[in-house]
Parts: C-alpha cells; structure tokens; sequence
C-alpha cells in the first residue's frame, strides 16, 4: 500500500500566534523523531493548512493498529518530556484519531493533501466503504499520486494522558485522504468525488480541507542519524 502499515495517528490543532515558533520548534526537533522511534512505529509526516481548519496536522503511520494501544506507546503517553507537557497544554481545537487504514490506492505521497471527513452509520458503513473502493482510484487523474481510506476506532481515539484533544463528538468518522503534487489537483478531486454532483452516496463532509507537507520522517532516517 502506499501508506506504510495499517494503522493511523491523526493529530490537528491550532496554536496561538505567540506560541507557534516554539511549537514548531518542538514538532521539528523533539516530538516526531520521540513518536516515529516507537516500536511500531513507521513514519510521520507535518502538514500547514493551505485551507483548512485546525492550521496543523500530523500523521502517524504504524505498523498495526494494535501499536497505538502497546504498552510502549502508553508509557511513553504517560511520561511525556517537559517540552512536550508545556508545548501540548498550548493546543487548541485539538483532533487525535486512532484509525484502521482500510483503503490506500495509488503509488507514493505527494506534496498536498486533501482531508475529507465523513459521518457513516452502522446502516450505512458497509455501502460508503464499496463506493469508495471506486471513489479513490487515483487513475489517470494528473497530480494525483494515491488515495486513502482512514476508519476511526473510537475507544483509542480522543483525549489521553496530557493531550487536551477535545471530545470528538464524531469519533466513529471517516477520514479520506487524498495525496497530490499540487493543491490545485487535490482541490479538484474534492470538488468533483466528494462536494459536487457526483458525491453520491455521500451527503455533504463534515469538513474539507487542504495541506501543504512540511516534512516528513521515516524509521530508516532515525536509523542514520
């Protein structure tokens, strides 16, 4: 698959301008390399809204998903640095996901990202997951390099140890994930598959959003250094 492993850590906040260069300093310096040496752990990779709110998102990608519940990814969320507790008590409009990748076509990762967010229901879950089997397939779209299906698990999603995630009323969401070279064609995918005439079966996202990657870390690159 394009995306390494099978399970997910979606994270998303905004932060106070006065907080931010810190905040960015702490992400670029301390806290992904701390998150991606977990066992189980594959990469990680920061985004910074085009369009889209919260401003930051990050994504945790783990072997199974089974890692986001080990006992050595829980004692590290129970024994955060000081930077992280001083640096997390700052989020706002927190998002923390723990999902299943249940969908991922296409080959490799690009520059920008579509996030479309979805609310199934046991009724209707088993419908959207088929239609979306056909929705993304990347095909011959130019700028479009792979398409992927996040499915929340909701008792590991939310709020944890010293990260104020807020209560997320939608913790049974979907979360599509469109990666492009350009944010033009990210955007046309969207408007086209998700927010157009053509969205069927799916009523309106929750929410749509852009984002341009910032950087990304691999296992291998720890291993290196």
């Amino acid at each position: 698959m394009p995306i390494a492993g099978t399970g997910m850590l979606l994270t998303s906040m905004n932060i106070d301008a006065a907080d931010e260069a810190d905040f960015n300093r702490w992400y670029d310096r301390e806290h992904l390399e701390e998150r991606v040496a977990i066992e189980g752990f594959l990469e990680a990779r920061r985004y910074v809204a085009h369009a889209a709110s919260p401003k930051y998102l990050s994504l945790y990608s783990t072997a199974t998903l089974d890692v986001l519940d080990s006992p050595a990814y829980r004692v590290r969320l129970a024994n955060q640095t000081e930077w992280s507790r001083q640096t997390m008590a700052h989020f706002k409009n927190m998002l923390r996901v723990v999902a299943r990748i249940t969908i991922s076509k296409g080959t490799g990762r690009g520059a920008a990202l579509g996030l479309v967010r979805l609310r199934p229901t046991p009724d209707n879950a088993g419908a959207w997951r088929d239609a979306l089997q056909e929705k993304l397939v990347p095909g011959d779209r130019d700028g479009i390099i792979s398409m992927h299906l996040l499915e929340s698990e909701p008792e590991l999603s939310g709020a944890t140890g010293d990260i104020p995630a807020v209560r997320n009323e939608g913790a049974r969401d979907w979360f599509v994930l469109i990666d492009g070279t350009h944010v033009g064609a990210v955007s046309a995918v969207i408007a086209e598959r998700f927010t157009g005439p053509a969205a069927a079966p799916f009523p309106l996202p929750v929410s749509v959003g852009t984002y341009s990657l910032m950087w990304d870390l691999a296992k291998s690159d720890i291993a290196r250094s």
